[in-house]
């Protein structure tokens, strides 16, 4: 009769051990972050997204000088200016670079949402800069304008709607969208990744970076 109770008790300590590790793993699981569950839950994140406005500009270019050099490539400086979303007087970022080449290319991951539980029914867009490189470079030798897995400044109005460690799961989801396209396709959400603008810049032009599939920075 001692052994059957040993037994039982043994028993009913295993089941209570079980239950506090399921217990303990649902609670780890809910409370972090995850990118489905911030793209369907998180309400202040979908209206940031959903204010999200048509913008004719992301940026603009002037070229500060230009070399050529002994073994006669050219060197190009460029300063790129990045402008908040939606207001194109509000910097964020000036930024100088030195490409080889005297046509300079701007390369974008454009980020689409067009599900209606992210942004009613309107289709919407992140613009992020990814590089700059000269027309005597390949693109994956050129210069990052922003830092993979990074929140851009320029879309503050949407990082500020995140905790810390949701930021980083948000940005990291979006960037990884520049290798798998359709990896967030189930929340309406997809990429266009490579879409590079380019112009053979004239000091004491400033030029504008639109968002046009032109493939053409335009002058100011």
């Amino acid at each position: 009769m001692i052994f059957f109770k040993r037994g039982k008790f043994l028993n009913w300590l295993i089941v209570i051990c079980i239950l506090l590790v399921v217990v303990q793993t649902s609670v780890f699981y809910f409370s972090s972050p995850n990118i489905n569950r911030l793209l369907t839950q998180n309400e202040k994140l979908k209206s940031a997204i959903n204010n999200l406005t048509a913008e004719e500009q992301i940026g603009y270019a002037t070229l500060l000088s230009q070399k050529t050099a002994k073994d006669g490539r050219i060197y190009s400086e460029v300063r790129f200016v990045q402008s908040a979303a939606g207001y194109p007087k509000q910097i964020t970022s000036v930024e100088s670079f030195t490409v080889i080449g005297d046509v300079v290319h701007f390369d974008a991951l454009i980020v689409k949402f067009n599900n209606e539980l992210v942004q009613r029914g309107k289709q919407h867009a992140l613009y992020i800069w990814r590089r700059i490189y000269g027309d005597s470079q390949q693109p994956d030798k050129g210069l990052p304008i922003e830092q993979p897995n990074s929140a851009p400044e320029r879309y503050y109005e949407i990082s500020k709607t995140l905790r810390i460690d949701e930021r980083k799961v948000f940005w990291k989801a979006i960037w990884d969208l520049a290798n798998e396209p359709e990896k967030l396709s189930k929340h309406g959400v997809s990429a266009v990744f490579g879409n590079a603008i380019y112009c053979q810049m004239q000091s004491g032009k400033v030029y504008r970076a639109p968002l046009k599939t032109s493939q053409q920075l335009a002058k100011t």
